[in-house]
């Protein structure tokens, strides 16, 4: 046991509530230069501002990290990816409450330098026009990008309530600006009630591939990810979850919440298993209304571990790519 009056030598040795508040225990910094020789940024951007529906989404990065557990081994895989993986929290963007403009700058600014350090970027969102700054930040670097989206809704409308810039209109404005390959873009969990016809359309034309929740339920979690690795195909991809792909079951605590989604366990073990297989160059976790503290709010606590067997995939693909090279 521990003397009381000696400090916690580890991040393993203090429990989840005590000390800073930072992703898993990482390593917190807000220094660019401290990035180097990290493997991953965990970025902060606390917005909400561009939602259609329930706003709080603002509050969503510290309620994810605060719901994050100790570093350790999966049970599963039997890797620990902070142990294989430096994983550095590299804080919050300096967002601009009410000017979701000089926001969007701040996060595509905060992003850039992450992966000018050689980190990949893992944003906690904040609602998911956020996506459009971090697949902007990773295109100037890697070029235009492959997309596995996770989520109810494509996010391929023209315009949301008359408002082009929205959290339902980002995929289109980035697959317009040249930022997404739309042939090696691929949707995962759409279902509910919108969007129409128009948006389908527009997607057919350009090569989108729309995997529905019915396809998850008829072919199964295995075969849906085998085809979103597919379409991935070589190349730089980012991948971005909304909450809400999640069944509200298991993720009550977001905005737009429909009825017959996923499981956490098919939503952790699919994104492990894409950031395995395909070459992951940023990634966001987005539209979490915290509504509990720390691991009792299961929304957080499900985005948590979706990020945390982010992680492990990455760290998968590492030692796999160590034992090849050997």
């Amino acid at each position: 046991m521990l003397d009381p009056n000696e400090r916690w030598r580890s991040i393993g040795e203090k429990p989840d509530y005590a000390g800073l508040l930072t992703f898993g225990g990482a390593t917190f910094t807000q220094n660019p230069e401290d990035l180097r020789g990290a493997d991953v940024a965990i970025i902060g951007a606390p917005v909400d501002e561009l939602v259609s529906d329930r706003p709080g989404t603002r509050f969503a990065p510290r309620a994810i990290r605060s719901a994050s557990c100790p570093p350790g081994a999966n049970l599963e895989t039997k890797v620990d990816a902070f142990a294989e993986l430096r994983v550095v929290d590299f804080g919050d963007t300096p967002i601009v409450p009410a000017d979701p403009v000089r926001s969007h700058a701040a996060i595509e600014k905060t992003v850039g330098e992450a992966l000018a350090a050689g980190a990949v970027p893992l944003v906690l969102g904040g609602d998911h026009s956020i996506t459009e700054a971090n697949v902007r930040a990773c295109a100037a670097v890697h070029g235009s990008v492959g997309l596995v989206h996770f989520d109810t809704h494509t996010d391929t409308g023209s315009e949301v309530f008359g408002v082009e810039m929205s959290h339902g209109t980002i995929m289109r404005r980035l697959v317009e600006g040249g930022f997404v390959e739309p042939e090696r873009y691929v949707q995962i969990g759409l279902r509910g009630y919108w969007p129409g016809e128009e948006e389908f359309s527009w997607q057919r034309e350009r090569g989108i591939t729309s995997l529905f929740m019915h396809d998850v339920r008829d072919l199964g979690i295995r075969d849906i990810v085998r085809r979103a690795v597919e379409v991935a195909g070589e190349g730089p991809v980012f991948l971005t979850v909304d909450i809400d792909v999640l069944d509200p079951a298991f993720a009550p605590g977001t905005g737009t919440p429909e009825p017959g989604g996923m499981t956490t366990g098919e939503l952790m073990w699919a994104v492990r298993e894409v950031a395995r297989s395909v070459e992951i160059v940023g990634a966001d976790l987005v539209e979490v209304i915290p509504t509990g503290v720390g691991s009792a709010d299961i929304t957080a606590l499900a985005a948590d571990r979706t990020v945390r067997e982010t992680l492990g995939g990455l760290a998968l693909q590492r030692k796999q790519g160590k034992k090849e090279t050997r």
